[in-house]
């Protein structure tokens, strides 16, 4: 259906793509994978029409002909005309917006009186067939959503038809900050467009996912496809190495149950407000305390309050070791978009960098260079703009920010969204080694094998901790369960 030859994209002096070959066809689900920078998003920006390849060609099949689209002739409303939706990584809705005016923007036909009644229940109707029980209504503000609803609105909004049948799906990172029970809504949903003959990109790192529902999986290392063939012939293990990485993440080691609560000094003591029961959370020095349970029931909630000094016992949260917070939604909480790389790893740790009133250049430097070697963030310079990087990048750099900085707690908000699996085992790894060094992790996650590291974790349901699991407890049966439990 699409043929992609000899694509190259440069920025300046990046070469983001060197070369790209690629066929998708119809009525199959292609997986890309790929380590952040590899130029996966890049290769579907192109695609989509946001962007301009640098030399190379675009040949879409329709009508019995194949149609060359170089150059700059190509573009997103050409794109939506032929049936080509992307979702992006960073999502494209306008947060100002209603859920009914964001699916209208995409489809102009929605025109004259009563068009918002009928953009609601287009998108309605969407988001009842992937996603039964999102509890989304047609007139909610983008920007009210959480990031999980406002990701399954753009999921739904891709699927949704008027005049232009849909051809194809590009799915840059869709289940990120989604549950496990969403994430599995989607793919389901996948398979079923697939079979009417939809062609699907799927660009994901969680890689189970890859595996489970492609036909054929394409495997990108620095700008180019390295390796393509069915999804029947690799593993998980073949996968890793195909993108480059020579080790597959250990078994986390999960320290005895009553050991880990006995150690270290107490930090966090919190109970949350509407807890009907004597379940509190706690968190030692040298402890990762994970939180759990389905997407939005109250975990960022608590972060953010401890983040704002609620239950951090005295002496935790002074000028030199206040809590730091690692954003899952790096563009509206996370990244300052208009800095470079390096003031962006050292606004956490200005009292350290500054000279009496200054901040000192050097030291800032030496700060952003050592943690972009130790945390292997993809860029030439550390003065370079931060939105230079891939979204995956810019989450490194969240990273670097808070472990850079001189706080004992550490806040993590489901931190991995479109981080590659290369990065998560380093970064796993770094978050051991600063634990074993007395820092205190809370950690939120919608990835289940992500609570291996976790000594405690607090299963939340509707605001309130449901249950308290620990050592080999940990199971991924009980956090099932007990995401769907009443607190007693």
């Amino acid at each position: 259906m699409i043929a992609l030859k000899g694509i190259q994209k440069a920025f300046g002096a990046v070469q983001a793509l060197a070369g790209v070959e690629l066929d998708i066809h119809s009525g199959a689900c292609l997986g890309l994978v790929g380590h952040n920078g590899a130029g996966k998003s890049t290769l579907m920006n192109i695609l989509a029409g946001t962007l301009t390849p640098t030399s190379g060609e675009l040949a879409i099949s329709g009508e019995g002909a194949g149609n060359d689209y170089a150059g700059n002739g190509y573009t997103v409303d050409l794109a939506n005309r032929l049936g080509i939706r992307c979702v992006f990584q960073e999502l494209s809705l306008c947060p100002n917006l209603t859920v009914a005016e964001n699916t209208r923007i995409i489809h102009p036909s929605l025109k004259g009186f009563g068009w918002r009644s009928r953009a609601g229940r287009l998108i309605i109707g969407q988001l009842d067939l992937i996603f039964p029980g999102h509890g989304i209504d047609a007139g909610d503000v983008i920007g009210d959503l959480s990031i999980s609803k406002r990701q399954m609105v753009e999921i739904a909004r891709a699927f949704t038809e008027t005049q232009t049948p849909i051809r194809l799906i590009i799915l840059d990172e869709p289940t990120s900050s989604l549950d496990a029970q969403v994430a599995e809504q989607l793919l389901a949903h996948i398979r079923v467009v697939t079979a009417q003959g939809v062609a699907i990109i799927l660009i994901s790192h969680l890689l189970g996912e890859i595996l489970q529902v492609s036909d054929t999986i394409a495997v990108m290392k620095d700008g180019t496809v390295v390796d393509l063939r069915d999804a029947a012939d690799f593993t998980r293990a073949s996968l890793v190495e195909a993108m480059g990485s020579t080790t597959v993440a250990e078994a986390a080691p999960r320290r005895d149950a009553d050991t880990s609560k006995a150690s270290g000094s107490e930090r966090v003591h919190l109970r949350p407000a509407v807890q009907p029961d004597d379940q509190n959370i706690t968190a030692r020095s040298g402890e990762v305390i994970g939180f759990a349970g389905l997407a939005g029931q109250g975990q960022t909630e608590t972060l953010l309050s401890i983040f704002s000094g609620q239950g951090v016992l005295p002496g935790e949260s002074d000028e030199n070791a206040a809590c730091c917070f690692v954003a899952g939604d790096r563009q509206v909480d996370g990244v300052l978009p208009l800095w470079s790389i390096r003031k962006n790893i050292g606004i956490s740790s200005l009292k350290r960098l500054r000279d009496k009133m200054l901040v000192q250049g050097d030291r800032e430097t030496q700060l952003a260079d050592a943690w972009k070697e130790r945390i292997g963030i993809r860029t030439p310079s550390v003065d370079m703009p931060i939105l230079s990087l891939s979204g995956g990048n810019q989450q490194k750099v969240l990273f670097a920010r808070a472990l850079g900085s001189a706080a004992n707690i550490v806040l993590m908000d489901d931190p991995m969204r479109g981080v590659d699996i290369g990065t998560k085992n380093e970064v796993y790894g770094i978050i051991r080694q600063e634990a074993e060094q007395g820092r205190t992790f809370l950690w939120y996650t919608t990835e289940l094998e992500e609570l291996d590291y976790c000594d405690r974790v607090y299963v939340f349901r509707q605001g309130v901790i449901s249950q308290t699991l620990s050592g080999a407890e940990i199971t991924e049966e009980n956090l099932l369960n007990a995401s769907f439990k009443q607190a007693s």
